[in-house]
């Protein structure tokens, strides 16, 4: 590494993280905090079961979405929501009766 490097900070990466980088300019001569990495909690596996995912929908249909999901809650499906409401509406969908697109 160049001189230059080291007297601009070209160091970081090679013997500290960026936040101990930061605490060292800031507060030089404190002791450092511990990397990041040491600090996080173990991050548990993702579900592999289900993904969630982002859909786009008119307003007047996240408006027919809700009225079905509080029409079932009132029918006593107390743990009714909006994703179940979809997947079963997949589950019925029948492609041959699907309508033509205009």
């Amino acid at each position: 590494m160049s001189d230059q490097g080291r007297d601009t900070g070209g160091h970081i990466g090679e013997l500290f993280s960026d936040e101990a980088a930061v605490d060292e300019f800031f507060s030089p001569g404190r002791p450092l905090r511990p990397p990041v990495a040491a600090v996080r909690p173990a991050v548990a596996d993702k579900p592999k079961h289900y993904k969630v995912i982002s859909i786009s929908l008119y307003l007047e249909d996240i408006d027919r979405l809700k009225q079905l999901v509080r029409e079932l809650k009132r029918r006593g499906h107390t743990r009714a929501n909006r994703s179940q409401v979809i997947r079963e509406a997949l589950r019925q969908l029948d492609l041959d009766a699907f309508p033509p697109q205009t």
